[in-house]
């Protein structure tokens, strides 16, 4: 098998490790097989790929996609590292308000599916990041919100205390308000 997938705190959220082959040349790793992926239990359709490059010190998030187009995202880092946290904003889940982080990096190669009902965000750890994600449904302006990254209410552990945010990061309701679910 040429992947290992480990569940999280939140465990519909998923770390996933590649097995990856290196030689004098470089390497080789595969970084998506929707047979393992399903035989994993993450049987989702993948829509769109997006591609992001970000300055150290920048944080993208916390955003998701409402109903009926919540995405997954399956997300890894080409260049850099990033620290990567998801929310589990799903109302009725025994996990509600509670959110797990992982640092991702070009070097650990590793990845991380968040699930449709979760806001997902990441800061720039390293110079500068690279970020590569594919999501479950088409992205839809209509339907995109957010949370703000420093939410009392969640008390996320972030690297960082004073990031680089985008306007729209800036403006997001508190938790609780307007979500997924």
């Amino acid at each position: 098998m040429p992947f290992i997938f480990e569940p999280t705190e939140l465990s519909d959220v998923i770390v996933i490790s590649p097995k990856v082959y290196g030689d004098a040349r470089g390497f080789f790793m595969e970084s998506y097989k929707r047979s393992e992926f399903e035989a994993a239990g993450i049987d989702v359709p993948i829509l769109q790929e997006n591609h992001s490059l970000s300055a150290a010190g920048t944080l993208r998030g916390l955003h998701y996609q409402r109903e009926p187009k919540a995405q997954g995202k399956l997300v890894r880092v080409v260049r850099g590292a990033i620290y990567d946290v998801a929310v589990d904003i799903r109302r009725e889940s025994p996990t509600f308000g509670r959110w797990v982080a992982v640092t991702l990096s070009a070097e650990n190669r590793q990845s991380i599916y968040v699930p449709p009902g979760f806001a997902h965000g990441f800061c720039v750890t390293s110079d500068a990041a690279e970020v590569v994600y594919m999501t479950t449904v088409e992205y839809a302006p209509e339907l995109e919100h957010g949370i703000p990254w420093n939410d009392a209410a969640l008390a996320i552990a972030w690297p960082i205390s004073e990031p680089t945010l985008s306007a729209r990061d800036q403006g997001w309701p508190p938790f609780g308000e307007g979500l997924l679910r």
